[in-house]
């Protein structure tokens, strides 16, 4: 595997961005997107604690991500916010807050930040927050209505962001029906995922204030270097984009969902089966 750094940009234009980023589908880290949302100053710990911590959150855990049968993909715990918040500002853990939709619960926060003017077609119903302890971190994947993400990062906190274009997933043991692939990207064991060692990505590591342009379609590994959250906006000008998304959304409520809750553990075999022989197959190719 080969990483090359993101590009860091302060005062793109719209046309600058459109033509150099969002056209090529280039990540890039904007270092100024976030500027004017109050959010930026707004959004501390005690600010959450104070003022929603009596919300229930659903904590997920890194190890829940092999789970099958009924906890497939759903939290199985929940936590008092202001309990979680405590843990993850203090002391390393591995329990995330995997799009907690906090403005669900709290509409006024939404205007503490906008949508910024560098593309079309924002998506102003799905903002998401999500929080992590101390090296935790979200399994390779993108994201399943096929969206442009702008990921932004608050508080002085750390996260490391690794992506890879849509030209490389041959390599990266995707699981069928699925946008999910679990190889330890920060670990990679080339023996288990010998395909896994041609893959080129991106990557940087994003601070106070600072948004990463996640292209449509592109692989993204998060990892918390710091405990602390993020916000996730999302847009979609492409028709083509939105009618994978839809097709991705069908294919896993009906096919992926149901078969786990008919098969459970053999269903997750299979697709594991598959992705190794997918992966085998184009690391031949590559030869």
């Amino acid at each position: 595997m080969q990483l090359h750094p993101i590009e860091k940009r302060t005062g793109l234009t719209r046309k600058e961005f459109q033509e150099e980023y969002l056209k090529k589908n280039k990540p890039v880290v904007f270092t100024d997107l976030s500027a004017n949302w109050a959010a930026r100053e707004k959004w501390t710990f005690d600010f959450f604690k104070s003022n929603y911590g009596h919300l229930e959150a659903p904590v997920f855990s890194t190890k829940d991500s092999s789970q099958t049968g009924k906890f497939y993909m759903k939290a199985k715990r929940t936590m008092p916010f202001k309990d979680y918040l405590e843990i993850i500002e203090h002391e390393p853990t591995d329990f995330r807050l995997f799009l907690f939709n906090i403005f669900k619960h709290a509409p006024e926060l939404i205007s503490d930040f906008s949508m910024p003017n560098v593309m079309d077609g924002w998506l102003t119903g799905f903002p998401m927050t999500f929080f992590g302890g101390q090296d935790s971190y979200v399994n390779l994947h993108y994201d399943i209505d096929c969206s442009a993400v702008f990921l932004t990062q608050f508080q002085s906190r750390r996260k490391r962001v690794i992506l890879f274009a849509p030209d490389q997933s041959a390599y990266l043991y995707q699981h069928p029906f699925t946008v999910q692939a679990h190889v330890n990207v920060l670990d990679p064991d080339y023996e288990k995922y010998p395909a896994f060692e041609l893959a080129q990505g991106f990557e940087t590591t994003i601070q106070d204030g600072e948004t990463v342009f996640i292209p449509p379609l592109f692989w993204h590994y998060i990892y918390y270097t710091d405990g602390g959250y993020s916000l996730s906006i999302r847009a979609n000008d492409r028709v083509a984009t939105r009618v994978r998304g839809a097709w991705n959304i069908a294919r896993h409520n009906v096919v992926d969902k149901g078969l786990n809750r008919l098969l459970g553990d053999q269903w997750r075999s299979f697709k594991v089966h598959t992705a190794a022989k997918r992966a085998t197959k184009a690391l031949e190719n590559a030869k």
